[in-house]
């Protein structure tokens, strides 16, 4: 079972309230609780832990994080400005929908922007980030390989951020994090122990294999591939042999 980690954007199992038998570990950093708890939902509801409609109060997930009710409380305010969660009167906060619509533009958006800009990288892919990018993209491969999604999480969203500031632009980093965390994998937490979370771990050392050949046209296509897997394998939906 997943146990929430002091950390950012690590998920939690679930949060219904049949299951608030079961303890979260204390958060260590009280300076951190309402970011903590921010972020720990944000990814259970992108990952598709916590499910669209999906109702949650504060007592019980200030019990389940073992904190006040004050920083759930304003941790859940933000969800609600983010468009994560909208409130339920005498209730708590529902998770809200988004549409496949709304992932379709999404993705069309970070294929526009991260797929050329990573592709660019191939011309002159640096030589000092490169040991840092390969520890991180096996940390990805074990994680996928040992079920842990929340250390999957994680180390693919600082791989992808470290590698998208390797190109100097920092707006662009902060435009393509803010995209990525609108964005609902509600078929990841079923992708557990498969061989599709294993092939998409694997992308990330083949990525930095064609980087560091200079290869910008095959960087390219297994960027756009990666990038759709959004609404595929990590939508539950089949996808076409890559072959």
């Amino acid at each position: 079972m997943l146990q929430i980690r002091p950390g950012a954007e690590t998920p939690i199992t679930t949060l219904s309230e049949a299951d608030m038998s079961t303890p979260f570990a204390p958060v260590v950093h009280a300076a951190s609780l309402r970011s903590h708890v921010e972020d720990s939902v944000a990814a259970a509801i992108i990952s598709g832990q916590l499910p669209p409609g999906e109702l949650v109060s504060v007592p019980g997930l200030a019990l389940k994080f073992d904190v006040s009710a004050t920083p759930v409380r304003e941790a859940m305010i933000n969800l609600q400005q983010r468009g994560f969660v909208e409130p339920v009167r005498n209730k708590g906060f529902r998770v809200t929908d988004v549409s496949r619509k709304d992932l379709e533009e999404l993705v069309q958006l970070r294929q526009l922007i991260e797929v050329p800009v990573v592709r660019d990288l191939a011309h002159d892919f640096p030589e000092p980030p490169r040991d840092a990018l390969r520890t991180q993209a096996r940390g990805i491969v074990s994680a996928a390989g040992e079920g842990d999604l929340p250390a999957y999480l994680a180390a693919d969203i600082d791989f992808h951020r470290n590698l998208l500031a390797l190109s100097g632009n920092t707006r662009l980093v902060t435009l393509v994090t803010d995209l990525r965390r609108q964005t609902r994998l509600t078929g990841l937490s079923g992708m557990i122990d498969t061989e599709q979370l294993r092939e998409s771990a694997r992308e990330h050392e083949r990525l930095l294999d064609l980087l560091e050949a200079g290869d910008g046209p095959a960087v390219e296509a297994l960027m756009h591939r990666h990038i759709g897997h959004v609404l595929g394998w990590w939508s539950g939906n089949p996808e076409p042999d890559a072959g």
